[in-house]
């Protein structure tokens, strides 16, 4: 089992930057080090959408609305995933979900284990 605690999110205006961090706590089979995770975010009346993924090998997968904006990076000391958003613009206003599994289902929302979420919010 793996337990993911999303942090980090809040109000900033275009432009701004934020960093969230996802904690995950593993359990069992399940060594961090060997899990996949992800960010994904979800806006009211919207789909849930991949944002970025990055699989136990450091390769990492961007949303086109994302690439070059942000980046997504895992500690595997503190057992802890990062997105780094900049250049933020009102449509990134969702709530931010991190997720994980011991497979990499990349940008679509079929893994395993979710976190609870954190909203950012971005005012022009």
């Amino acid at each position: 089992q793996v337990r993911l605690v999303e942090s980090g999110g809040g109000s900033v205006q275009s432009g701004g930057s934020l960093r969230l961090s996802c904690a995950a706590s593993t359990y069992s089979e399940y060594t961090y080090s060997i899990i996949y995770m992800a960010w994904f975010r979800q806006a009211p009346g919207k789909e849930r959408e991949g944002v970025a993924s990055m699989d136990s090998d450091g390769s990492t997968s961007y949303a086109d609305s994302v690439k070059d904006r942000f980046t997504i990076s895992r500690d595997n000391d503190k057992n802890t995933l990062y997105l780094q958003m900049n250049s933020l613009k009102p449509d990134d206003t969702a709530m931010y979900y991190c997720a994980a599994d011991r497979i990499s289902w990349y940008l679509v929302p079929k893994y395993k284990y979710w976190g609870q979420g954190t909203q950012v919010t971005v005012s022009s």
